[in-house]
């Protein structure tokens, strides 16, 4: 094992403080910090993806942050290889890399490769977006369980992006996305990689995420979309399905009022949540952590893990 590099992964749900955790390690054991986040590669888009204010980054490097502009498309496999290059460099500054991840998809890309999935088709996708706007973003989903039970149960039925992508691949491949999924992939090699998962009470985790939601409202979170529509970012843009900015994108347009816009994203918030866990307990090799990652506790029990 002595010719391997570490590598340490931070995973749970939101709100279990990965961040926190992850500078703290940092800080103890000489790291840097690879944020494996889908929602954290746009630019722009900050209070509401939970990015790690620059005041509370303690001198740490973040990585993987502010990579795309909204209106661009950017994927598991653009994630992958921009990780790839980010852990040779921190390999070679001798640093310890120290990935938290939130987006269960773009570790999985990282650490076990991608699949040979089929190239895109514009043609198929102007039609499936001409769909979209015809019947709304639910018609695709109920066209996708139809086509792929399996993919349309983890892809939200707003999420009209990765829906036209499942679509696609089943057209295309003729096999469903977890079979092309499931072959073909080519794991990240040199890593001795240590996996620490956060699970809070559920209670208490609810608790924090509506206590987080609030504390963003109070941030400006609401300024943030009014500026980002006033720039002229397109109401259609990735970003803009995120939980939080699909409501208060509402909101501003006045087609929802402030107090059920927040009661909405803690609620969506709360679900995602549940997803994440869901799919983070399939890990494999995960030491789970009753606390959040703020606790003295769970700091005192990860560097043990790490000696």
């Amino acid at each position: 094992m002595s010719d391997l590099a570490r590598l340490v992964v931070i995973l749970g749900p939101t709100a279990s403080g990965k961040s926190a955790l992850g500078i703290r390690i940092a800080e103890r054991l000489g790291g840097e910090i690879l944020v494996c986040d889908s929602t954290q590669v746009y630019r722009h888009f900050d209070i509401g993806t939970a990015k790690t204010p620059l005041s509370e980054q303690r001198g740490i490097p973040h990585h993987l942050v502010d990579l795309s502009e909204p209106d661009d498309v950017f994927t598991a496999g653009e994630y992958r290889r921009r990780a790839i290059e980010v852990l040779d460099g921190v390999r070679k500054r001798g640093k310890l890399p120290i990935i938290t991840a939130g987006t269960g998809l773009y570790l999985r890309a990282l650490l076990e490769g991608l699949a040979d999935a089929p190239l895109r088709s514009e043609e198929l996708r102007e039609r499936l977006r001409s769909k979209a706007r015809q019947h709304g973003p639910l018609h695709l989903h109920k066209l996708l369980a139809r086509m792929d039970r399996e993919a349309a149960r983890r892809i939200a039925p707003r999420d009209t992006q990765k829906i036209i992508r499942a679509i696609e691949i089943r057209t295309l491949a003729g096999k469903t996305v977890g079979d092309v999924h499931r072959k073909g992939r080519a794991a990240i090699e040199g890593y001795d990689v240590k996996k620490i998962g956060l699970l809070p009470p559920r209670a208490a985790l609810y608790a924090r995420i509506d206590e987080r939601v609030n504390s963003m409202i109070r941030a400006g979170w609401i300024e943030e979309v009014r500026r980002l529509v006033a720039a002229g970012v397109s109401p259609n843009a990735k970003p803009f399905q995120f939980i939080g900015y699909s409501e208060l994108l509402r909101h501003i347009e006045g087609r929802l009022g402030k107090p059920a816009a927040v009661a909405q994203i803690q609620q969506a918030t709360r679900r995602f949540a549940k997803r994440q866990i869901t799919w983070f307990r399939k890990e494999p090799h995960v030491h789970w952590l009753p606390g959040f990652g703020d606790g003295p506790e769970t700091l005192a029990a990860s560097l043990k893990l790490l000696q």
